[in-house]
């Protein structure tokens, strides 16, 4: 009976090895055709950009047949120099773009298995990734409303009431608070830039916003300069919210999910990687109507056309 058991055991064993190896095979496959569309997934060289390579199955990896080079399906990639397994990498990313609001480092490291240093890093590296859809280059048309939030910076609270200070002061700040520009087309794209304070948003929108556009602002005083180049209507949420048309419901929806992203999910964001994290709720705001298969495929295609990331290659080597 005992020896039936292991023998049973070890077969079981042995399936999920087999289906392990086949998901893999499935999974680089995958990368190969999002590394390579205009071949269908055949090895481009990295170096002489020839077609022709000889396959090292043992590592998953090619050679070259004109200068010898090897290399993989993630060299010069965003995923350079990676030791994950490429079924992983793909879970990793499902996960992540399954997550409307975020996902902490610590429930990623537990659901594929990795060390928590191991699930922030490549959350960074696909954020980066996904940065590239966001940041584009291109100026914002039609309708575009634009608002500020401020994220982090307060102290705690003294534990007794006589003592506890006004924490909106700047005076009891630590420094580190951040304000989040978001530029939002009311029909298209989400622009987010983090600066030290609200009114830096007037620049931003000039260089950003086409002056054939039309604006919405609150009655912050600093909006006040759009006025010299742009149509701008003024909604005062103080009396109102949305005023026949006037508001800035879709850029206050992006702040919402930024704000569940760092207050639900993470508890806290450093202003060295809170632009990462602002790019990543635009993203997500943009695609929510996105079904999570065409997300990870968005995602994977962003990861393997992105070049090796200056900021997260060799992370351990330096106090980052």
């Amino acid at each position: 009976m005992a020896q039936h058991f292991l023998l049973s055991a070890a077969s079981r064993t042995l399936s999920l090895r087999s289906i392990y190896k086949a998901g893999e095979a499935a999974a680089h496959e995958t990368f190969c055709k999002m590394r390579w569309p205009e071949t269908d997934g055949e090895a481009v060289c990295p170096v002489c950009s020839n077609q022709e390579a000889y396959k090292i199955t043992t590592r998953r990896k090619f050679k070259c047949k004109n200068c010898h080079h090897q290399f993989s399906v993630t060299s010069g990639t965003i995923f350079a120099s990676r030791k994950m397994g490429f079924v992983d990498l793909l879970a990793a990313i499902c996960l992540i773009v399954n997550a409307s609001k975020g996902m902490s480092m610590v429930q990623l490291s537990r659901d594929i298995d990795c060390q928590y240093k191991t699930a922030f890093v490549l959350a960074h590296k696909l954020r980066e990734a996904i940065a590239r859809e966001v940041q584009t280059g291109e100026v914002l048309e039609g309708h575009v409303e634009i608002d500020g939030a401020y994220f982090g910076g307060h102290i705690r609270p003294h534990n007794e009431k006589a003592k506890r200070v006004d924490r909106r002061l700047k005076k009891h700040q630590t420094g580190m608070r951040r304000v989040v520009v978001a530029l939002r087309e009311r029909t298209g794209r989400t622009l987010p830039f983090v600066a030290m304070t609200e009114g830096e948003g007037v620049a931003l929108a000039q260089e950003n916003v086409s002056r054939m556009a039309t604006m919405s602002a609150d009655e912050a005083s600093h909006w006040d300069a759009l006025h010299m180049g742009y149509d701008v209507d003024r909604v005062n949420h103080s009396e109102i919210y949305s005023d026949h048309g006037k508001h800035t419901n879709m850029v206050e929806s992006f702040f919402s999910r930024l704000r569940n992203m760092i207050q639900g999910q993470h508890h806290g964001v450093s202003p060295k990687y809170l632009h990462q994290y602002a790019n990543h709720s635009a993203w997500l705001e943009d695609n929510r109507r996105t079904d999570n298969g065409t997300m990870a495929h968005i995602v994977v295609s962003n990861a393997m056309d992105a070049p090796v990331s200056r900021n997260w290659k060799g992370y351990w080597q330096r106090a980052a």
